[in-house]
């Protein structure tokens, strides 16, 4: 009996420690409404900011006499694409559940285009999501990127200042989902990289480039990377 109930112990199942009884996977989203779901919604400190210094630090260093015309920042857009849901489709529940944790927003799941016989896909087939974030919920994934996650890379140096594509919008890449503090690494089934563009309202890559290092970006080179400074203590 004792041979038995040791081989019926189990171990942990193939997948992680996230699996449950039976090797079902947990989800990482809360069940239910958060404890301040009824309370109104602040607004972001980092918009607060952009109003308060950076558009006039931006018209006086670029001499703009129109408001209109400062760069700012419209939307955010984070794409994850996984080769391996060719073969396990299911992995992409997980990978919807994280960028949620993120981004506070759910994704949505890309199909493909085309079908390429060689690496077995069809098309129609879902190998990615995508998210795009506006107003309120870009400016809270801004400032948590910034000042909890990019601190997290390792052996980080700073950002490239060559990812700019000519018209004022910005990409990187991240090869690990870990360094964002609210994915449970006892809960992931596979480290993933994402891809993050930043689009702004300019098409000048030297504005959108001050826009976002007023902002707080730490790109390579600075001697002095730009400090945040939020009133009220923030």
């Amino acid at each position: 009996m004792a041979t038995k109930e040791k081989k019926s112990g189990g171990g942990t199942p193939k997948g992680g420690a996230g699996g449950g009884k039976g090797g079902e996977r947990k989800s990482m989203l809360p069940k239910g409404p958060h404890a301040g779901a009824k309370i109104p919604t602040p607004t972001p400190r980092l918009r607060e900011y952009y109003k308060a210094t950076v558009r006039g630090r931006l018209m006086t260093q670029f001499k703009l006499t129109n408001p209109h015309q400062v760069p700012q920042l419209e939307k955010i857009v984070i794409n994850v694409g996984m080769g391996e849901a060719i073969k396990t489709p299911k992995i992409l529940d997980s990978v919807v559940e994280e960028i949620a944790l993120v981004t506070g927003q759910r994704p949505v799941r890309k199909k493909a285009k085309k079908s390429i016989a060689n690496y077995g896909l069809r098309e129609g087939q879902e190998i990615g999501v995508a998210v795009t974030l506006r107003g309120a919920t870009m400016w809270e994934f801004l400032d948590r990127f910034i000042n909890a996650a990019l601190p997290r890379v390792r052996d980080f140096r700073g950002l490239g200042t060559r990812s700019f594509d000519g018209r004022g919008n910005y990409s990187m890449g991240i090869k690990e989902q870990m360094i964002f503090p609210e994915i449970n690494y006892d809960m992931i089934e596979q480290i993933h990289g994402m891809d993050i563009t930043f689009v702004t309202s300019t098409n000048k890559d030297d504005q959108a480039f001050a826009l976002l290092r007023e902002l707080g970006m730490p790109f390579r080179g600075d001697d002095r990377p730009i400090q945040v400074q939020f009133q009220g203590g923030a």
